[in-house]
This record gives C-alpha cells, sequence and structure tokens, in this order.
C-alpha cells in the first residue's frame, strides 16, 4: 500500500459532532492523520486500515500507553478497561459505531477530566480523493480541582501519541511526514 503520512491539528473551533453530552462540554482535544492512498483504492484502504486499528480494544496495538484492553457487557452495555502502562487503569463505555468510527465515554479515571466523550475514525478525506483521515477527537471539562490547561495538556498528549503511533506504524514514515506541531 503505497501511503505518505501528514499530520495535522484540527481546529478546535471547527470541531462538532452529533451529541448532547459533547456539546456541554468546555474543552476539546482533537489530532487528525492523513494518509495518501490510491484514489481507485480508498475505500478499500479505509476499510483495511480500519480492521487494524479500529476495533475496540484495538488501542492496545497502537497507542502506547496501553498495556492491556479488556472488553467486557453489563446488560446491552459494551464497556472496556484499558490497564495503562504505569498500572492505571480507565474505564469507557462505547456509546455509538459506526462502520469506521465509533463513539465512548469515560466512566472512570486517573485522568484529570470529567463529562469526556469522544469519537475515533477512519473517514474518506473531503476535499481530496486519494486520502482517507484518521481522527481522533473530544470533548470534556476539567476534573474537580484541575485546571483546564492542565486538562487539556493530558488530553492533547494522548492523542499526540496515539496518532503518531497510529502514523509510524501504518504510515510511510520516511521522509513525507511532517508534524505541524513540531514545527513550533
Amino acid at each position: 500500500m503505497r501511503r505518505s503520512v501528514a499530520l495535522l491539528m484540527m481546529a478546535a473551533g471547527g470541531l462538532a459532532f452529533a451529541s448532547a453530552a459533547a456539546s456541554a462540554a468546555s474543552l476539546v482535544s482533537a489530532k487528525k492523520l492523513e494518509i495518501n492512498v490510491d484514489e481507485t483504492k480508498t475505500e478499500a484502504e479505509r476499510k483495511a486500515l480500519w480492521e487494524k486499528i479500529g476495533g475496540w480494544c484495538a488501542i492496545k496495538e497502537w497507542h502506547p500507553a496501553v498495556a492491556a484492553c479488556e472488553e467486557s457487557k453489563e446488560g446491552s452495555d459494551t464497556f472496556r478497561t484499558l490497564t495503562l502502562q504505569d498500572g492505571g487503569k480507565i474505564k469507557e463505555k462505547l456509546v455509538d459505531t459506526g462502520t469506521t468510527s465509533y463513539r465512548y465515554a469515560i466512566i472512570d479515571s486517573p485522568l484529570p477530566v470529567k463529562n469526556y466523550e469522544a469519537q475515533f475514525s477512519v473517514t474518506p478525506d473531503d476535499d481530496d480523493l486519494d486520502e482517507i483521515n484518521v481522527s481522533w477527537s473530544a470533548t470534556y471539562d476539567p476534573a474537580d480541582g484541575k485546571d483546564d490547561k492542565e486538562a487539556r495538556k493530558t488530553m492533547d498528549g494522548i492523542f499526540k501519541d496515539g496518532i503518531d503511533s497510529i502514523a509510524a506504524k501504518y504510515g510511510n514514515a520516511k521522509g513525507d511526514d511532517k508534524k505541524d506541531d513540531d514545527k513550533k
């Protein structure tokens, strides 16, 4: 698969996804990865990438902070418990799924956030027929006793590390990758 990768920080002001809980949150973190593909195979490559990174517990395969992921059911609800490299645990609830996307909420975690809801997806690029996008975005509030800056810094770092890892594992990390945040 021929790919070149460009990492882009999405503009927080332009980010929106359907969710009443999400619209109430005050902070946004987002990261997007654009992958160039053969225009005649865009849909097939999008689905192939989703097969590698889009499973509910696939995060353990591509996020460097996640040591393990355990899926569980409580009634009709689906959860995952992430065990972090430092031993911390994050419990997340699957809120909605699409063909190549899912939305989830954090139920319990040591992170400095509350009211967290996120979306992870692999979609065709709106402007370029030969690109697919990996997007990860979330809305949240700082946890009680935490400030906006601490919450945003933590979440931005988590998203950056995850998307950078996907780029290194599944994109062409040789030569074409440009990290906008590395230029600052």
